[in-house]
């Protein structure tokens, strides 16, 4: 895990950020290379709205998932058990095509005398869901950053997820699903854990 989480690229700094300007032209070229009109009625405002809109989708960039997951509670009345968010949405782009992956993740961990916010684990899914993604490294980084905050005996993410690059190009598979697992601490070393975490997440 630690491999695929420390290949992933360090976030460009502001001041090496083009300028909205160019990012506006990018696309204008971009429109132009597909075989368009830039300057046609309905994509005058287009490169406007795409760069605003890659702010958004790509805001992960500049959101620290340590900010995110900083505050813990100790007050859980000695409940040591599994803590499982199960069906968090959450959509990407694939690094590869800029495409986007569209899924669900399902994260769970085992305390050891602190607990996280609900809200603060589908909040690091989305982190690291909105920037350029392979869902290998995703789901390992959403583990690592549970794994490297909070400290418990153990973590399990799993993500289920369709990549438009397979759907909408290549072999053109609608429908198709891939799924990812990454398993820390006591659910790596117990497979009964494992299941259990399965289980809980299938709903059986």
């Amino acid at each position: 895990m630690d491999a695929i989480v420390k290949n992933f690229p360090q976030t460009v700094r502001e001041s090496d950020r083009p300028s909205q300007q160019e990012v506006e032209e990018a696309v204008r070229v971009l429109l132009r290379w597909a075989g368009d009109d830039p300057s046609r009625e309905g994509l005058l405002d287009t490169p406007t709205r795409v760069a605003k809109s890659y702010r958004e989708l790509f805001a992960g960039y500049d959101m620290d998932p340590e900010d995110v997951l900083g505050r813990t509670f100790e007050e859980v009345a000695g409940y040591d058990d599994m803590v499982v968010v199960k069906d968090i949405p959450f959509f990407s782009h694939c690094e590869h095509h800029m495409v986007p992956i569209i899924g669900k993740a399902h994260v769970a961990y085992l305390p050891d005398g602190r607990v996280l916010g609900l809200s603060k684990i589908a909040r690091a899914v989305e982190i690291y869901g909105r920037r350029l993604q392979t869902q290998e490294a995703m789901t390992a980084q959403i583990a690592k950053a549970i794994d490297d905050t909070l400290r418990p005996r153990g973590v399990a993410v799993m993500l289920e997820a369709e990549h438009m690059c397979m759907s909408m190009r290549g072999v053109q598979k609608q429908g198709s699903t891939t799924l990812t697992t990454t398993f820390t601490g006591t659910f790596k070393s117990d497979p009964a854990e494992q299941v259990r975490f399965m289980t809980m997440v299938r709903g059986r």
